[in-house]
């Protein structure tokens, strides 16, 4: 009897530590002896959706797999149970509340990164981890959600892939379609960041609802194609993506010069869904699209081998994300066991603040803390495992290592890879595991990609851009000449032709992007305009740039911004010039009659000089004073032909001797020179000899109407104003330069060499006299909204154009002479039979 006493009260007291320790939250399920026999996992996402129909297999598969290997979590078996989200954040966050009401110790997904924001938020407070396949929005941070762990390649990696194909095919702006929510935004704002990296841009973003209608996509591509860029970059999901596409190609936006590059989720749909319909696969001819890419191994060959076993009947296509998928529960198999190995225990405690979510029906005070949640997540995160994915382990930054997509060309039926890119070596055609052991190489020959046939059915690279339908044009000024025409020429409102103007479109189109722009004549066609009025005009804000004729001088760069000249020009002066004549004389012209003078004066003292030191002491210096004489002037001429037979016996003599021979060989030398240059090469001779003789003299001086050689003259070479006349066209100039000062006309002119021999190339009685004065060269002006002109301006009138050297015009059209050649070849191959 009183040993029943004692056993009804053990029972007693233990019923009562039972209940103090249920009352107190302290743990139920640890289990003292061992592993508990079962841990709860649960996953979330939508099982209809194309990620979603595949990963529910794999996870599936991963259970059994992981549940059936005695060499993980011995005597534990993994409940899962997984909840159909339907397409529903709504739902999602409710299924993950009532997951974590049931002690569950981890969550897979879920599927969206729209809800793993939500979800993450309750995942930090009851310290449950979440472990998302498919959630890579880059914002969702370890920093902010310590317990969601993304256990694929994150979106910022992809975004770098497509920055990097995009600085590749040297395009520099795109345009992003994408879904208005969490993952879309921060994917296009990755991708924003990465391309300003490379000194590229997203020019206008395109956004969509997350359930967008086929009106809407048809208005937003609309808007798209009348943009400028014609690089499209697809950020959206699978469920609709296709039908973007659609869309494209019935607006007509899937032909030749478009190039569509779609994130990853469409490489997910031709795997998912595969084969599609011919009309699915005409939609998208051309287009480029990522792939994460997971190294062949025996694990991942194995794997796929089972998939058609698994899916018998489903048609139901592997993708990369069910491999992820798959080895994320084979991820939590190994930290649970790590976290039992550790001595954790699965056990919850209530909120601390459960009384103040016990009020109404959603009994949330039901919601627990999970107490070995900091060690499970650690776990999780330094596991080291060998995957169907490869090797599977995190960084630092809680990203997993090696992050690397394939690049997949659609075409045909199917696709063809064309390349890699990983985080380590950037594009490449070599698989990445290669590359992980050697040291990165970044520089521009190793970043290579096979061809592309982009839409159009075309291998030719994209230009990427077209002038825009939209937009303000940009008002460049050209000025409406009278003169040189070649040059510049309005001929209507909407045609202006010259060089100046094939020079300036020839660079535009050496463009990697557009520039919308129309030209706008300045002057009233009767006379040549101002340039520096033009250049004012810009500062004004008349117009946004000028091109044409411009000459760089100091006073315009004070008020614009120039391009780096295209033409190199300056000042010269051009005076009539006549035919020197061959006659008995010639012989006489290489020398002036001073060097002639100077010449026998120094024949004559070199002879009494040589005749002083020898006479005394050589035989043949002396004799009767006619005899000496006759000596002196014979010994003097001799030397010239180095034909003198008398000999030196003085020291001092022969040195002498030796230095007149070297003096007598340079004078023979230069004449025999001139002489030929006289009698084989035109002869021409002006009065005027350069600047200097306009500047001494008091004679007319002609320059052209509108240059800015007048004020030059005027105000730096003080020339007074009256002495200047202005020539309004080449005709005038030829009639002023003829007429001569003395019959009203002008002893020569001052203009730019560029004009100058242009007006020379068919007026051989004129030349270039003396030397060029000034160093100012053509360009184009721009004001501060058109500085990319100046950029491409700099880059391209270095090189050749259209086969002509720009330039060079000046040096084709100049002989060694400095007379014009009046046939030159550079300037008829550039002047076409039309102009004037």
């Amino acid at each position: 009897m009183k040993q029943q006493r004692q056993q009804f009260t053990m029972n007693i007291i233990l019923w009562l530590l039972t209940s103090m320790i249920v009352c107190n939250g302290l743990p139920l399920k640890a289990n003292v002896s061992g592993r508990p026999a079962v841990v709860n996992i649960g996953a979330i996402f939508s099982f209809k959706t194309v990620i979603g129909k595949a990963a529910k297999i794999a996870i599936e598969t991963a259970i059994e797999d992981v549940n059936s290997n005695p060499d993980i979590l011995p005597g534990t078996k993994l409940i899962l149970q997984m909840k159909d989200s339907n397409y529903s954040g709504f739902m999602a966050v409710v299924e993950a509340l009532l997951f974590m009401e049931r002690e569950t110790v981890a969550i897979i997904g879920p599927q969206s990164s729209v809800t793993a924001h939500v979800i993450s938020h309750i995942a930090n407070v009851l310290r449950v981890p979440l472990l998302s396949f498919s959630s890579t929005d880059p914002t969702l941070s370890p920093i902010q959600f310590p317990f969601f762990v993304r256990t694929a390649q994150n979106d910022l990696y992809q975004m770098s892939a497509i920055a990097e194909i995009i600085d590749h095919y040297e395009w520099r702006e795109v345009i992003a379609i994408y879904e208005d929510d969490d993952h879309g935004r921060n994917g296009i704002a990755a991708l924003g960041d990465k391309l300003a990296e490379r000194r590229c841009r997203i020019s206008y973003k395109a956004r969509l609802s997350p359930e967008p209608t086929r009106d809407e996509i048809t208005d937003v591509l609309v808007k798209v194609a009348l943009r400028e860029s014609r690089i499209l970059v697809v950020h959206v999901p699978g469920s609709w993506g296709l039908k973007v596409f659609s869309v494209a190609q019935y607006l007509g936006m899937l032909g030749t010069g478009y190039v569509w590059i779609a994130t990853n989720w469409l490489s997910t749909v031709l795997e998912t869904n595969s084969p599609l319909s011919q009309d699915a696969m005409d939609d998208i001819q051309g287009v480029v699209t990522l792939r994460m890419y997971t190294p062949d191994s025996q694990l991942k060959r194995r794997f796929v081998s089972r998939w058609s076993n698994l899916t018998r009947g489903k048609l139901i296509g592997l993708n990369t994300y069910s491999l992820y998928a798959y080895d994320t529960v084979w991820l939590l198999a190994h930290a649970i066991n790590g976290f039992f190995n550790q001595g954790g225990n699965i056990s919850f405690l209530n909120n601390s603040r459960a009384s103040e979510l016990s009020e109404g029906n959603l009994h949330l005070d039901a919601l627990s803390v999970f107490q070995g949640g900091n060690l499970l997540l650690d776990n999780i995160l330094n596991v080291n495992m060998k995957g169907v994915t490869g090797d599977f382990r995190f960084t630092s930054d809680r990203n997993l290592i090696h992050p690397a997509f394939e690049i997949i060309n659609v075409i045909g039926t199917g696709y063809r890879r064309v390349g890699y890119w990983s985080n380590h070596s950037g594009l490449s055609t070599a698989l990445p595991e290669t590359l992980w052991e050697k040291l990165p190489n970044r520089s521009s020959t190793s970043q290579m990609l096979h061809g592309v046939v982009w839409p159009g059915q075309t291998t030719q690279k994209p230009r990427g851009w077209v002038f825009p339908n939209s937009g303000r044009h940009l008002k460049i000024g050209v000025p409406h000449r009278v003169s040189y025409r070649e040059f510049v020429s309005v001929r209507g409102p909407d045609v202006i032709t010259g060089y100046c103007i094939d020079v300036f479109t020839a660079a535009l189109n050496l463009l990697p992007y557009a520039v919308p722009y129309k030209l706008i004549p300045f002057g009233d066609g009767r006379t040549n305009p101002s340039g520096t009025e033009l250049v004012r005009l810009i500062t004004a804000g008349v117009f946004d740039a000028a091109i044409g004729d411009i000459a760089i001088i100091t006073n315009r760069t004070k008020m614009a911004d120039f391009t780096q000249p295209y033409i190199e020009s300056g000042l010269v002066v051009v005076a009539p010039v006549w035919r020197k004549n061959s006659n008995a004389f010639a012989f006489l012209r290489p020398f002036t009659g001073r060097m002639w003078a100077v010449t026998a004066i120094f024949f004559l003292l070199v002879g009494t000089v040589v005749w002083i030191l020898e006479h005394r002491m050589n035989d043949e210096f002396r004799g009767p004073p006619r005899r000496q004489v006759v000596t002196i002037l014979w010994f003097s001429f001799s030397t010239w032909f180095f034909a003198h037979r008398e000999n030196t016996v003085s020291v001092l003599g022969r040195i002498i001797l030796i230095i007149w021979l070297f003096v007598v060989l340079i004078i023979n030398s230069s004449y025999t020179a001139s002489l030929t240059s006289i009698l084989t090469v035109q002869q021409l001779s002006s009065p005027i000899k350069g600047i200097e003789t306009l500047v001494s003299s008091k004679d007319p001086i002609g320059y052209q109407q509108g240059s800015f050689a007048r004020n030059y003259l005027i105000d730096d070479l003080k020339i007074d104003a009256s002495r200047l006349v202005a020539l309004n066209s080449p005709e005038e100039c030829a009639k002023a330069l003829k007429d001569g000062p003395h019959k009203g006309g002008v002893a020569a002119m001052v203009d730019d060499r560029a004009y100058i021999e242009l007006f020379l190339s068919t007026r051989c009685e004129f030349s270039i006299v003396g030397q060029e004065f000034t160093k100012n060269g053509w360009g184009f002006v721009s004001g501060g909204a058109f500085n990319a002109l100046i950029l491409l301006v700099i880059v391209c009138f270095t090189h050749k154009i259209n086969g002509i050297d720009v330039a060079g015009l000046s040096t084709g059209l100049s002989s060694s002479s400095g007379h014009v050649n009046c046939h030159s070849q550079t300037f008829r191959e550039w002047r076409s039979p039309k102009d004037p």
